[in-house]
């Protein structure tokens, strides 16, 4: 059987973990953090994690080897 094409931008954004969770950064902390709560900017240095099934199975699709 022919190897699997992985989706590149799916690959810069999204990582697998060793439980096959699927994690991924958060938007919003590139520039103007001065107008941005600490709070906020504390909790966007830790990674999320995607919830809900479909799109769970949706995105290890892009990510065969992952």
């Amino acid at each position: 059987m022919a190897k699997l094409k992985t989706k590149k931008g799916v690959a810069k954004r999204f990582k697998l973990t060793k439980k096959k969770k699927i994690g991924y950064s958060t938007a919003g902390k590139g520039h103007v953090l001065s107008g941005k709560e600490t709070k906020r900017k504390r909790q966007m240095r830790r990674r999320r994690y995607v919830e809900g099934s479909n799109y769970t199975k949706y995105l290890r699709r892009m990510l065969p080897y992952g």
